[in-house]
């Protein structure tokens, strides 16, 4: 970390001093940025890529998850507003679970940017992190590198939403990751996307083995979507086609320890794959992990791609439309935090006087090989828990806030949390805490809860 003594030293130039910085700008932190300058904050959202949403976007993360009871979403406010733009535009749609965000990613990255460019936030796309810029405890901004050099951002309140901790980290916040036995972590993903399938031909071969939910219009929605999985032993309709694959040498055997395609709103002919899984050297934070996941990715890619043409009608002159830029990380740095979210918070449907988001997504844990496959526990029939803002504030700094899958939880809580509608509602409340601790004086860990909760209940937020 550098004082502000160091830029000085170090002849490092100030870019942009802002009242409220979002450092990345995902899930979390898009609409952090639009939150914030909604709020009247001078705000700069910092992002490493060319284009908001994070896994939405990069990683090609394209279904949002089901959260809601009897129906009725868990989350509102400027999560349900980017939703109801995406149906609108025909751009996403409403599943047999109610999932109300299976969307096209090239539109999300145009409404994610129309909304903060609206709301008066600044953008700064191909810029990274480098360092921290401390005063005591304080957080007053961040180092920059990009293709103009090193610079400071100097912010009066900082948000970070790089998904892995990055400036908690460098703050000093004490932080965790895997799981709290082995440390092992949840695996990778390298999603890619195929074009031209004749998806009514590929929906006759589904049913014909057996599966139920493929290509119909579900109740409420603006576009069919189709919907497939395999893994291994769970007896599903594909398994016999994936064991004649590996034995003919077209797929290798961890090809199907997780496999997942969905049709894709807004892109007729194509589909979104939620494979493959890596599960070898699986820490976001390490680069040559990162690297070799991508390179591990794309061949078997290659191998998904094969099988497809090979086995599923409407697919025989199918192609590879892109392979996602982002490798799928569920779960990497978590932050201490005023409060430690719990598994037995998650399935006690656990409520907070200061809750800032609810959910009844279940655990949801991939394990590697050689583990069982998938850990999957659902809160009780009806049931919801609640996070508390104190899970968004690091302990030992001040001025700084943390929203997204880098959240104050143990690893199974996080699992279940992680998901996308809730780390868009940490977001917003990050920014409306900071706008709050801003008029009143105060640092963002003295904000009370309650308040805040009330705050965002005004804005829309199912609280």
């Amino acid at each position: 970390m550098l004082t502000l003594a160091d830029l000085r030293t170090q002849g490092v130039p100030t870019l942009r001093e802002v009242e409220c910085l979002v450092v990345g700008g995902g899930t979390a932190g898009a609409v952090a940025g639009i939150a914030a300058a909604r709020q009247g904050l001078r705000t700069l959202v910092v992002e490493q890529l060319g284009f908001l949403g994070g896994t939405q976007t990069g990683a090609l993360v394209t279904p949002m998850m089901p959260n809601q009871v009897a129906g009725r979403p868990l989350n509102g406010g400027i999560d349900a507003e980017i939703n109801a733009r995406l149906n609108a535009l025909r751009e996403s749609g409403v599943w047999h679970d109610g999932n109300r965000g299976w969307f096209n990613p090239e539109a999300l990255k145009l409404v994610l940017e129309e909304l903060n460019v609206a709301a008066g936030a600044e953008l700064l796309y191909f810029t990274v992190v480098e360092d921290v810029v401390m005063d005591g405890s304080e957080v007053r901004g961040i180092v920059v590198a990009n293709k103009a050099g090193r610079s400071a951002i100097l912010a009066r309140r900082t948000i970070d939403c790089t998904g892995d901790g990055d400036v908690a980290f460098r703050a000093g916040v004490p932080c965790e990751g895997g799981d709290a036995e082995t440390g092992t972590h949840q695996p990778f993903s390298v999603r890619f996307q195929l074009g031209n399938v004749d998806l009514a031909r590929l929906a006759a071969f589904l049913r014909s083995l057996g599966r139920s939910d493929v290509l119909e219009d579900a109740e409420g929605s603006a576009v069919p979507l189709l919907h497939s999985a395999m893994v291994w032993g769970r007896g599903w309709p594909l398994e016999p086609l994936f064991r004649k694959a590996v034995q003919d040498g077209v797929l290798e055997e961890r090809d199907g320890d997780y496999f997942q395609f969905f049709s894709m709103a807004g892109r007729p002919g194509e589909l979104a794959f939620n494979c493959p899984r890596i599960s070898e050297e699986i820490d976001g934070t390490d680069p040559f992990h990162l690297t070799r996941a991508a390179t591990r990715g794309r061949r078997a890619v290659q191998r998904y791609l094969a099988f497809c043409r090979r086995n599923l009608p409407g697919c025989e002159a199918a192609y590879l439309v892109a392979t996602a830029p982002l490798v799928g990380v569920r779960e990497s740095r978590r932050i201490r935090g005023e409060y430690c979210l719990t598994a037995e918070d998650v399935l006690g449907g656990r409520k907070f006087a200061d809750a800032i988001a609810r959910n009844n997504y279940p655990l949801d844990i991939h394990t590697v090989r050689g583990q069982d496959k998938l850990r999957l526990v659902h809160l009780p029939e009806g049931e919801y828990h609640e996070v508390p803002y104190r899970c968004l504030v690091p302990l030992h700094v001040e001025d700084l806030l943390v929203a997204g899958r880098c959240l104050s939880a143990s690893f199974e809580a996080q699992s279940s949390v992680r998901i996308q509608s809730n780390c868009r509602a940490m977001g917003e409340a990050a920014a409306v805490a900071c706008a709050m601790s801003l008029t009143q004086g105060i640092p963002p860990r003295r904000v009370a809860g309650e308040a805040l909760r009330a705050r965002l209940r005004e804005l829309g937020g199912n609280l």
